[in-house]
């Protein structure tokens, strides 16, 4: 590989076009902020079609590579963000296609992001019950995703928690628009029927007094029962 070219270091915050201008030419620095300021939506983008951690950012780091050596190719015809969504989401396919090629082949698209930053961003402004609450709900809704129907995902995430349009989520992930809009509707609805089962399974265990909670009131009464009565004054 050749060297990089020197350029001038990035000291600000750049527009993306001249982030692809540097990128064109193997600025590093420019290639770091690009990356910082796109990792989230495209870490998801990943993780939502993949579902494993490793995998989707191991699919990420490859799918920079490809982005950094063709990104001279990139005309702006679409925002950056869409065309680094269709790189990211072509690698992640072709990857998911491997894994199942032997097994039932899963055709489809997509939604997370920094967890470990994110996380210890909530630890510093929360209360640390408050933080947990948080953390608990969303490994709940996170799981929820998951179980989504793999056509569904990743609409659900671009569209959801990445806000984009209809316009832009079709053209990342190259499906028609109206197959964008159908999709999110019917990952809205499974995801509210899922999340309400859960309520409704958590409602019947609430204030339990099954298990250790009843062990202990338990024993504390009958500790006090059985004690030996106070001696007469």
């Amino acid at each position: 590989m050749q060297p990089a070219p020197k350029a001038a270091p990035v000291t600000a915050l750049l527009d993306d076009a001249e982030l692809v201008r540097r990128v064109a030419v193997m600025d590093h620095d420019a290639c770091r902020q690009l990356m910082r300021r796109y990792n989230q939506v495209l870490f998801r983008t990943a993780r939502a079609i993949l579902k494993d951690d490793a995998e989707a950012e191991d699919a990420l780091q490859d799918a920079y590579m490809l982005a950094f050596g063709a990104i001279g190719k990139f005309r702006g015809d679409s925002k950056l963000s869409t065309w680094l969504v269709r790189v990211v989401a072509n690698e992640a396919l072709g990857r998911l296609r491997k894994r199942t090629r032997a097994a039932q082949v899963i055709p489809i698209d997509i939604p997370a992001e920094d967890r470990a930053e994110e996380a210890m961003t909530e630890s510093l402004s929360e209360q640390p019950e408050r933080a947990a609450v948080r953390a608990e709900t969303r490994r709940l809704l996170e799981s929820k995703i998951d179980e989504l129907p793999d056509g569904f995902r990743a609409v659900f995430v671009l569209r959801a928690i990445e806000e984009m349009s209809v316009e832009e989520a079709a053209a990342a992930l190259d499906i028609p628009e109206a197959t964008v809009r159908s999709r999110f509707f019917r990952a809205k609805g499974l995801l509210r029927e899922a999340l309400s089962r859960e309520l409704d399974m958590a409602h019947a265990d609430a204030f339990s007094f099954a298990g250790a909670r009843c062990d202990r009131i338990v024993a504390a009464v009958m500790a006090r029962l059985e004690a030996p009565p106070p001696a007469p004054g």
